[in-house]
């Protein structure tokens, strides 16, 4: 393995989530079983062989590999990934691979795709994809995704094989699609990210920020920079439905031992165990 990038990994249930986060250094996350990545702050060499990538927002920590990992994947001879970016920035970012090609002289090949809150990327017939809106410095939006499948109409329920293969045959549906949020990845964003999609408080797995945990630090500051800060947690603790909360991005103004500090002070029962700091 070529160490290029650090990166932790953790496994719950049958999804791996790997990555690393820390506020103004570099993000970047990938759930290999879903063939997925979220964020191109950096790019460990290990994550080349994921395909397609969602980008939060265009703040370098979060998107700086971007022609790294396109050349990448041309050298190694493998097809162009796909890559979806905040719509107002997909022809910057395009702007960006042509400079970056010239300076390489080398092709940078990719599917840049811009996508807007309330879009929806189905990823396969069981995985869709929904972005939505977030609240930070430059226009980002967050992202779920969701497990679908074809379950009995509720009016069904009950029957028998016999009666439901005959209401099938007289050309009625009597199935439906229902949608369970597997992954949910918020990037950076004040409490609004988290508020305005209830999706986010009810996944399975909630890949969230928490940049600020010292009481001394403003809420309203933080906010107005489109951050969050541990109190915003203690303040919706209710909230949270998911699993596993994975709380990332800390400031590098804080020491990692001052981050669990504040944490399990503020939330003594790390949110019935289902908290997770990623330092």
């Amino acid at each position: 393995m070529t160490a290029n990038a650090p990166f932790h990994s953790i496994q719950h249930q049958d999804l791996t989530i790997e990555g690393y986060s820390r506020a103004a250094v570099q993000s970047y996350w990938r759930i290999p079983e879903m063939k997925i990545g979220f964020d191109l702050g950096a790019q460990p060499w290990d994550f080349m062989g994921t395909s397609t990538w969602f980008v939060t927002h265009t703040h370098l920590d979060h998107i700086a590999a971007l022609p790294v990992y396109v050349a990448r994947r041309r050298m190694m001879k493998m097809d162009p990934p796909l890559i979806y970016v905040p719509e107002h920035s997909r022809a910057l970012c395009e702007e960006v691979l042509k400079v970056f090609s010239r300076l390489d002289r080398g092709r940078l090949p990719c599917d840049l795709r811009g996508v807007k809150p309330g879009d929806e990327i189905e990823l396969s017939r069981e995985l869709v994809v929904t972005a939505s809106a977030t609240k930070h410095t430059v226009p980002s939006v967050g992202y779920v995704v969701w497990q679908r499948r074809n379950k009995l109409k509720d009016e069904y329920q009950g029957l028998s094989g016999e009666q439901i293969r005959d209401i099938r045959l007289s050309g009625m549906e009597v199935t439906e699609e229902k949608r369970f949020p597997q992954l949910a990845y918020l990037g950076d964003s004040s409490p609004e990210g988290l508020d305005n999609c209830p999706a986010m408080y009810e996944a399975k797995i909630l890949i969230t920020e928490m940049t600020f945990v010292a009481p001394g630090h403003r809420k309203e500051k933080i906010h107005k920079h489109g951050h969050m800060h541990l109190d915003d947690y203690v303040e919706r603790k209710d909230r949270f439905k998911n699993e596993l909360i994975i709380a990332a991005h800390a400031s590098t103004r804080y020491q990692d031992r001052q981050v669990k500090h504040y944490v399990q002070k503020a939330l003594p029962d790390m949110l019935g165990g289902r908290l997770k700091l990623w330092l």
